[in-house]
């Protein structure tokens, strides 16, 4: 339910509608009001920041915490329900804690040590389009793609051998929301990724390598120290948020741009100088650019307010939760010029798709690199790239996923 009294086109949330419609209902939603109260389908009632300054301000506010959620103390206002597993991971800490977790990862994955990694990266989306090529149109380019790529990067960043890459995939799978699969089916393969994971801690514990999980474990005999538990549940959450994600905005990306043969031609006469630009696009518009009608309503992982605090005017009193809506706040025309606009070459791009402040998404130097990459490697190598029908997309699933995109070249 959104507030009591809101003027006529300006409702939120809102049913689904074109694409141009739904960005024109966002704007109108921004100049009328900073946020809107609705009641979540799981843990009652939470303010949706749509203005992007706004948000900009509340996830940069050390007021706002995730404490309560972390502890039990509440529920998250949410459209699912978080399991307990993701509530115990430092998407859910707070500083000096969160701090702490934070730092200790970004060792691992800072921009200079995943540029290194993007030789290899092109190179294995070179080899998954080799396969493509020899198997012959029409592929699926998420099966055969999209997923294969991240989780690719994944295991690399991670340290896992590569005669486990097999295995590691098919548990991976289980977080993907394309799998398809029952829930006892998860459970029993988000199990047995624990346990491998808890191995290979273990592993690297004894024996050091050059990848994450051997930098998370020697912390634990230095000043700051990590758990098995703690490094077992970053590893996850990283799992969780770096391969099904990744895939998704790969996707998206390609889809957007094969939808658009002005964007499309442009990327192709200069996809070096292009492929970083394009990748902040997709993340801010590339879902408006599907074909497919868009519904209002979305949100990052919210907070709590620990006093009553001021944003843009409207006061978020103690104990009230708030998140941000990124699809407003990236259509936001007082922060985005011409947001109704696919623009590859846009400078000023401040989509917060990827969050922002100290929950500034832990591995966005990873995910931004694979998706140029993605992006780059596809179209450099099969220029004449084209849809051969339509995407189809699980519309029952939060993040909604294209699991089947046809091409051919």
């Amino acid at each position: 339910m959104t507030e009591a009294t809101v003027p006529a086109g300006t409702e939120y949330p809102f049913a689904p509608m074109p694409h141009t419609e739904a960005i024109e209902q966002y704007k109108r939603i921004a100049a009328d009001r900073p946020m809107t109260r609705m009641t979540m389908p799981f843990g009652g009632d939470v303010w949706v920041i749509h203005r992007n300054q706004a948000a900009r301000d509340m996830l940069g506010d050390p007021r706002f915490v995730r404490e309560p959620f972390r502890t039990g103390e509440r529920a998250v206002p949410y459209f699912v329900e978080f399991p307990d597993f993701l509530k115990a991971t430092v998407q859910f800490a707070d500083p000096p804690e969160h701090t702490k977790l934070r730092r200790l990862v970004q060792k691992a994955i800072t921009p200079r040590s995943v540029n290194a990694m993007r030789d290899s990266a092109v190179a294995f989306a070179n080899e998954l389009i080799d396969a493509m090529v020899a198997k012959g149109p029409p592929a699926n380019l998420v099966h055969d793609y999209a997923i294969a790529l991240p989780i690719q990067m994944l295991s690399n960043l991670l340290g896992v051998p590569p005669e486990d890459r097999e295995k590691f995939e098919k548990w991976s799978h289980s977080t993907l929301s394309v799998a398809g699969m029952t829930e006892d089916e998860i459970a029993a393969n988000m199990m047995e990724l624990a346990i491998y994971m808890s191995g290979l801690i273990a592993q690297r514990r004894a024996e050091p390598r050059d990848d994450l999980l051997s930098a998370l474990a020697a912390a634990r005999d230095k000043d700051d120290t990590l758990t098995d538990d703690e490094i077992l549940t970053m590893a996850i959450l990283l799992i969780v948020g770096g391969f099904d994600n990744t895939a998704n905005f790969i996707t998206i990306g390609i889809l957007s741009l094969l939808r658009n043969d002005d964007q499309r031609e442009l990327f192709l006469s200069d996809i070096d100088g292009l492929a970083a630009t394009a990748a902040e696009e997709v993340l801010r518009h590339g879902r408006m650019q599907m074909g497919l009608p868009v519904a209002g309503g979305g949100g990052l992982v919210p907070f709590v307010a620990t006093e009553d605090v001021e944003i843009d005017g409207r006061v978020i009193a103690a104990g009230e939760a708030v998140l941000v809506d990124p699809s407003a706040a990236g259509h936001d025309p007082q922060a985005v010029e011409t947001p109704e606009r696919m623009d590859i070459t846009r400078q000023n791009n401040p989509h917060l798709t990827l969050s922002y402040g100290v929950h500034h998404c832990l591995g966005a130097p990873l995910a931004r690199m694979e998706l140029q990459v993605g992006l780059s490697e596809i179209f450099r190598r099969l220029p004449g790239l084209k849809s051969e029908g339509p995407a189809e997309i699980d519309m029952n699933n939060l993040t909604q996923p294209v699991t089947n995109l046809p091409v051919s070249w």
